[in-house]
């Protein structure tokens, strides 16, 4: 029988559905290390059909995150040869990432050459117009990390992208493209706040996951 969703407090959790939560959130994100230890531990069976190109994601990952975009669009297109003609934002999110850093090191005439050859034709879509907009005007400022779009410098800037293509890459690879935490996490929210609206807004205050959690 059913459980009432305002009961599920009271249900018992299988200490096995826990392990494989964690462990899916541990090779999601590539901690390979962590994950080995943790099976270790638990004594759960290694995940071999998850943990083709892992080690390959991680590196991607890294070299993403720390504005090598080139080498992580080549790692990538060794990985998963199609994946970014067919996502062509995501390709584009990264040869940004590698604008950034040319101007960041101020070699303003490279990041000119380089956005001629590989950003140019980005311009003929409307979506790409305000980006490019926004990246080319890094270059009129002596301090880019100071002027008003120095959010594009920054390292939550480079996470963003990094984490949407290991997600692109997982999915490429017919993989959970979200980790199974991140699953139950939105599938909480929704049942809380359709329970907040089904008893009413003066019995209840609206659901918060940010209060859930620091409760």
């Amino acid at each position: 029988m059913d459980v009432d969703p305002r009961h599920y407090d009271l249900v018992g959790i299988n200490e096995n559905d826990i392990h494989n939560v964690v462990l899916s959130y541990l090779v999601h994100n590539c901690f390979n290390e962590t994950m080995e230890s943790f099976i270790a531990c638990t004594g759960m069976k290694q995940p071999d059909d998850h943990l083709e190109g892992m080690e390959k994601r991680k590196r991607i990952f890294n070299f993403a995150l720390d504005g090598n975009a080139l080498k992580a669009i080549e790692l990538t297109n060794q990985l998963a040869h199609d994946l970014l003609e067919k996502n062509e934002e995501l390709y584009f999110d990264l040869l940004s990432i590698h604008f950034g850093e040319l101007v960041r090191s101020r070699k303003c005439s490279e990041a000119l050459e380089f956005a001629q050859a590989k950003l140019t034709h980005f311009g003929k879509v409307q979506k790409y117009v305000e980006k490019l907009e926004d990246f080319m005007a890094l270059l009129a400022y002596e301090e880019p990390d100071k002027s008003p779009m120095f959010h594009l410098l920054g390292l939550e800037h480079r996470q963003k992208i990094a984490e949407s293509l290991n997600r692109a890459i997982l999915e490429h690879m017919n993989l959970p493209s979200y980790t199974a935490m991140e699953r139950l996490i939105q599938q909480t929210t929704v049942v809380r706040q359709c329970l907040s609206q089904e008893l009413g807004k003066d019995t209840h205050a609206a659901f918060s996951l940010k209060d859930f959690l620091e409760s």
